[in-house]
């Protein structure tokens, strides 16, 4: 099942990525997304509550990250199923910066869990 509706709870997204790629998007002005994300021709995106299990199937361990929190008011988001039969937010095409209302610096944990400040949910 693919929707163009919004789900209605959600006000934000969020795209986890190497700060050297967001660096680039800051310079260039638009992120058009990471290489998993030109593959499959769209960019993925997780709600609040599939974050956590996208950052530990897709980033285990890594320092190297940034976490865009997203405002979906103005984006053509396109909610289609993935893992578990979840609706997953999809963009096809490039992110315009000013949909990014904040940018978070990912650490790791001693467990080696990505710590997700509570202020970016």
């Amino acid at each position: 099942m693919t929707t163009l509706q919004p789900i209605s709870c959600v006000k934000f997204i969020y795209k986890v990525c190497d700060n050297a790629l967001w660096n680039v998007a800051k310079r260039d002005g638009k992120f058009i997304g990471a290489e998993i994300d030109l593959q499959d021709g769209y960019i993925h995106f997780s709600t609040a509550s599939q974050l956590r299990d996208t950052l530990a199937r897709h980033f285990a361990g890594r320092n190297d990250l940034v976490l865009l929190k997203i405002d979906i008011n103005q984006l053509g988001i396109i909610w289609e199923p993935a893992r578990h039969g979840d609706l997953f937010p999809h963009l096809y095409g490039h992110l315009p910066l000013d949909s990014v209302v904040a940018e978070y610096q990912l650490s790791v944990s001693a467990d080696g869990d990505h710590i997700v400040p509570e202020a970016s949910l």
